[in-house]
């Protein structure tokens, strides 16, 4: 039987053998338990490389199962992601790549990453992109939001645009008084701005935003969905654009 074997020949049996072989830890005594632990212990210490390769499986595993389920996520809420009738569409709007942004103006990475994907849309002008108002890092954000969405209401697109695009270069605290001076330098009407930013119909697009974010599991920002994947965090040009190619040639 195999706990008859001597340590070392159990090691190596048990990691080279294959799944018809199993190790009955249980039929054991205690004096045969401890040899074999020592010696696993000694052949580890001997060889950490085997460690580190296990890690780096188990890691690539976990990557692979969580990019199948971020795939089964966006299949499942694509109406919700890509039209849900209510959030910014800019860039191309027959592009045919979808690229959706979950963002928040106080998030430094969705100010870094701006840059990229304004770059992005401007080198490929393929791209239909999406922006979906997610403000979870406080009662700026918050405000900033309504800000924005509501001069989307009154004023349309190119106001939103115009104010999103200001708020994601500025660098200090959002108050009502800096929004409405931001306002005033593209002549919208900050006053009825300020009066629609707390309609229910705001509060129930950023809610559903939210609903739609748990979710897909999304508890930071920025994140992006390109076509059928999910990205999570803050990627460069090259990268986004790399992605980019890979779909066009699915």
């Amino acid at each position: 039987m195999l706990k008859r074997l001597a340590p070392a020949a159990i090691v190596m049996a048990t990691a080279f053998a294959g799944p018809s072989v199993a190790l009955d830890l249980e039929t054991m005594s205690a004096e045969e338990r401890a040899l074999f632990r020592a010696e696993v212990r000694s052949y580890l210490l001997e060889n950490p490389e085997v460690i580190m390769e296990a890690v780096r499986s188990l890691e690539q595993r976990q990557a692979e199962a969580q990019e199948e389920a971020d795939l089964a996520l966006v299949s499942d809420n694509a109406d919700a992601l890509f039209d849900d009738g209510f959030s910014f569409v800019g860039g191309n709007p027959d592009g045919d790549i979808t690229l959706v942004e979950f963002m928040d103006y106080r998030c430094g990475y969705c100010k870094r990453a701006y840059g990229e994907v304004e770059k992005l849309l401007e080198a490929d002008g393929n791209i239909r992109f999406v922006v979906k108002e997610f403000p979870i890092l406080g009662e700026q954000s918050v405000l900033a939001s309504r800000y924005v969405i509501a001069a989307k209401q009154l004023a349309g697109d190119e106001a939103y645009k115009a104010l999103h695009d200001a708020l994601m270069a500025f660098n200090g605290d959002i108050t009502l008084p800096t929004l409405h001076r931001l306002a005033a330098t593209y002549g919208l009407d900050s006053a009825a701005i300020e009066d629609r930013m707390n309609d229910d119909a705001i509060t129930e697009e950023i809610a559903a935003t939210r609903a739609l974010a748990q979710k897909l599991q999304i508890t930071g920002t920025p994140t992006f969905v390109m076509h059928d994947e999910m990205l999570r965090g803050y990627l460069p040009f090259d990268q986004m654009r790399a992605i980019l190619e890979e779909k066009r040639d699915l």
